[in-house]
């Protein structure tokens, strides 16, 4: 029935076409990306794609299990979006980055071959001093001024993306083509908790950072199967405040917002929350872009109704358009550090009435995801 119901609007819109049809920054983007930006904001419409970062590489109390994830195990379905991370391609010995690269490129592969989605998030160590993703205030330099073009730490960037790119071109699916990936670099960058943030590194700066390093990608290693996703967390109150960092819409393809404060962290703010996703949501229909809810989850799950009652409820207010939302990990050995149901924990009734939801779409709810002529959503 679920699937009966999510067919009716996507024929309709196929039939009125009357669908989002929006494209990529990259003129060059290869065809199987291009249909996903297109069928993405089909998609968000009248339906957003549920995401769990690492959901396919371990769960809570396991690690490494062949086509296992703790949403599988719960509704029969991995998320329809994984998430990964490029964290082990830098700040390691070669042997770990080359092992890292092979574990990042097999789940992507797989993802792609089951017809679900990959979005990478970035948890770059800093290149130019200790102190990882974080900022140390005993031992973080400010790494955006050394990196960027005319810094004295530029090429060591430049190798950094060239082991990006290697990889970005060997990510290829039984199908024999390159998977597309939601790129998400430099993330909740309006707080001052990573070396990139906003109180380590000056607007001019930051937005140098990040034209360089969509145009190095894409111009000079001809990585054309990339999405760019910018993303800051939720401490903007206005479009101008959310933009006030933002690169230009020749430099981004998706929107988002990372907010786990007003989701139940800090506080339970369905209102605030709605309407500074509601903003994202508003750009993204002005400028063409994609809007995604790049990151929330409250964690533990304590509150065996906060599927529908704050998660949905705040996605689906004022008509927004919303093309993913995704929640954080689930720690293998931690007891308390999981954001996604596991079988036996307390939200997954709850969980299982958002799973139905004709609104939200899962892996099972995919079909032709990248192919343009041939989609139709859902099957």
């Amino acid at each position: 029935m679920k699937h009966l119901l999510l067919l009716l609007p996507v024929l309709f819109c196929l039939l009125l076409a009357g669908c989002v049809g929006t494209k990529p920054i990259d003129a060059s983007a290869t065809k199987e990306t291009k249909a996903l930006y297109h069928n993405l904001g089909k998609l968000s419409e009248d339906h957003t794609l549920f995401g769990h970062q690492h959901a396919t590489e371990y769960g809570h109390g396991w690690r490494g299990d062949e086509d296992r994830s703790d949403v599988k195990s719960v509704t029969g379905s991995h998320p329809a979006v994984i998430g990964v991370d490029f964290s082990g391609f830098s700040g390691r010995s070669p042997e770990a980055i080359q092992r890292a690269k092979e574990e990042v490129r097999k789940n992507v592969v797989d993802t792609y071959n089951r017809g679900g989605v990959t979005t990478v998030a970035w948890h770059f160590s800093n290149p130019v001093s200790g102190g990882g993703f974080s900022w140390v205030d005993t031992v973080s330099l400010p790494g955006v001024r050394y990196i960027i073009p005319g810094g004295e730490a530029h090429e060591q960037y430049k190798e950094i993306l060239n082991g990006i790119g290697e990889w970005a071109h060997s990510v290829r699916g039984a199908d024999g083509k390159l998977a597309p990936v939601i790129f998400r670099p430099f993330h909740e960058f309006d707080g001052d908790w990573f070396w990139w943030g906003k109180g380590h590194t000056s607007r001019e700066e930051f937005i140098s950072l990040w034209r360089f390093t969509v145009s190095y990608l894409r111009d000079s290693l001809d990585v054309h199967n990339f999405i760019y996703a910018f993303s800051p967390d939720n401490r903007f109150r206005n479009e101008a405040e959310f933009l006030e960092r933002y690169p230009g819409d020749e430099w981004v393809d998706m929107v988002g917002m990372d907010n786990y404060g007003d989701m139940g962290r800090d506080r339970y703010a369905v209102d605030t929350a709605a309407a500074k996703l509601k903003i994202v949501s508003d750009y993204a229909k002005k400028a063409g872009k994609l809007a995604a809810f790049t990151e929330t989850g409250l964690e533990s799950i304590p509150d065996t109704t906060w599927w529908t009652n704050t998660l949905l409820r705040t996605m689906k207010r004022d008509g927004m358009r919303l093309a993913y939302v995704l929640v954080w990990r689930n720690d293998t050995r931690s007891p308390t550090h999981y954001y996604a149901p596991f079988p036996g924990q307390v939200s997954v009734p709850n969980f299982m009435k958002f799973y139905n939801d004709p609104y939200v779409l899962f892996e099972k709810d995919l079909n032709n995801i990248y192919k343009r002529n041939k989609f139709l959503g859902i099957f």
